[in-house]
């Protein structure tokens, strides 16, 4: 089962992905609503997903996304940025960024996930291997 880190800074958002990700086999193991916040979650979860909101509510997620890049040693695949906003008014910053992409918001689903990761329906990754952390 695909597991999923949520950085956003509204509570509300927060439960309503929650649940929805979770009816749709996705295992949401944490949430985070700062960037110091989602680099402690992801040492202690390490979520094969983070979910990363462009605006935190005073800090970027373009910056988060760095941080948890560089810092924590999250791969650059597992990370997606997400925003109530339209992906062209942020275009050239998330094609600057080390995510792996953008979704938003209104269009986020397990099926969005799984299609920004390369993993189809069955948790198969496009070379055979089952959804997961590998090598534990």
């Amino acid at each position: 089962m695909l597991r999923c880190l949520i950085v956003d800074d509204s509570p509300q958002f927060q439960q309503a992905a929650r649940g929805l990700l979770e009816r749709q086999g996705v295992a949401v193991v944490g949430v985070a609503s700062s960037a110091a916040e989602a680099l402690r979650r992801v040492a202690e979860l390490r979520p094969d997903v983070t979910l990363v909101d462009i605006d935190l509510g005073g800090q970027s997620g373009f910056d988060v996304v760095r941080l948890l890049n560089r810092d924590a040693g999250v791969a650059a695949a597992r990370l997606i940025l997400i925003s109530t906003h339209a992906e062209d008014d942020y275009a050239e910053l998330i094609a600057a960024s080390p995510a792996a992409g953008f979704l938003p918001k209104t269009a986020l689903s397990a099926a969005a996930i799984r299609g920004m990761l390369g993993r189809d329906e069955t948790g198969q990754d496009g070379d055979g291997q089952v959804n997961g952390r590998r090598g534990t």
